[in-house]
């Protein structure tokens, strides 16, 4: 969700200078099949509509319009108690054909039929063919009583807490689009959830969806940058400038102090880098830089891909063979921040057999 969005939708009303972004997030959503007749105003009148809750890190929980006139909302009458799910890719076998006959299959096809319509209001207000019935009447009852409370509860522990480091999501708008409920039918046309939902695990399906959605996508951390001042003197500049680049700081001012030969340097360095600054610069300098003061800046994002594998011939003859990058620093920074909270780390030992270890050297 960007920032000029994310504004927008907060204080209701269009700022200037994000059309271009409103326009190319209208688009995307579909918030009018006709792309010709779609404005920056109608595209924020459909998210406005649309929008079920918004917190203060810039994240959204946006209901769409056949979800919430009931048209995406199927009760899946199975045998087995469960909704369908489609399988893998790779678990299908060649030239094999899904069977017909599957509990949910129809229903998980008109759902996806209803959602072809996007965020277009009219086309669903309009479309007025397909009757609710009876188990789906009820499933959407249980929907908007029961279940749709829980789901904005499951959207704010999601964006409260990230799967990378457990912490706050920002810039992120999820979108509710369908829900298929599970019914029985006792006979009597009675239908009822085939399985007791609780709030509970409504809560804990979207707050796992959310997460396993945010994965799916390049994520990025974001990091706090400190502002530094320090006088250096002309020798001194060298080695000043060496160990703010091996710490990734960047210089943004330098200037001559009146009636000295010192200059005052303005920079800004990662939080994460900033530990044993002072003694560094000191030792390097030989004492020709002064102790920095050091005060918090801004929140910047890092452009590093934690996941990033090394697929071409050149990257691999650069970083090797290797399921992730060693060397990124955002890796460095989660696989830090996570070991910091006692949660699982990939890069840390286990041990399989213990009970077969033994000690090769004889200590005399």
């Amino acid at each position: 969700l960007p920032r000029s969005v994310y504004e927008c939708l907060k204080s209701k009303k269009l700022i200037e200078g994000c059309e271009d972004e409103m326009m190319m997030l209208g688009k995307a959503l579909k918030c009018s099949n006709n792309e010709s007749t779609l404005t920056p105003q109608s595209a924020m009148t459909a998210l406005l509509g649309s929008l079920d809750d918004i917190d203060s890190n810039g994240n959204a929980l946006l209901e769409a319009p056949i979800l919430y006139k009931g048209r995406s909302v199927k009760a899946v009458c199975s045998t087995n108690g469960e909704v369908y799910i489609p399988p893998k890719e790779e678990s299908t076998k060649d030239g094999e054909d899904e069977p017909e006959n599957v509990d949910g299959l129809d229903e998980y096809n008109a759902v996806q039929e209803c959602l072809r319509t996007g965020m277009d209001k009219e086309v669903c207000d309009s479309d007025t063919n397909n009757a609710l019935n009876d188990a789906d009447a009820i499933a959407l009852d249980k929907w908007r009583q029961d279940m749709r409370g829980s789901a904005l509860a499951g959207f704010q522990l999601a964006m409260r807490a990230g799967p990378l480091c457990e912490e706050p999501v920002q810039g992120v708008a999820v979108i509710l689009e369908s829900v298929e409920i599970a019914m029985r039918d006792d006979g009597t046309k009675q239908f009822t959830p085939a399985k007791e939902l609780s709030g509970g695990m409504v809560v804990a399906a979207l707050r796992s969806g959310i997460r396993c959605a945010l994965l799916s996508r390049p994520a990025r951390i974001v990091e706090g940058h400190l502002k530094l001042t320090l006088h250096s003197s002309l020798a001194g500049l060298g080695s000043l400038h060496a160990v703010l680049s091996k710490r990734r700081g960047r210089v943004v001012t330098d200037s001559m102090v009146d009636g000295t030969d010192l200059i005052q340097v303005t920079a800004t360095i990662p939080q994460a880098e900033s530990f044993g600054l002072a003694p560094e610069l000191l030792k390097k300098s030989s004492g020709e830089v002064t102790a920095p003061e050091l005060v918090f800046s801004h929140w910047e994002v890092l452009e590093e891909d934690p996941f990033w594998v090394p697929t071409t011939e050149e990257e691999r003859e650069d970083h090797g063979d290797l399921t992730t990058a060693s060397d990124s620093d955002a890796l460095k920074y989660i696989r830090i921040v996570r070991s910091r909270k006692g949660l699982l780390v990939d890069s840390s030992k286990i041990v399989v057999a213990a009970e077969k270890q033994r000690t090769l050297s004889r200590k005399k």
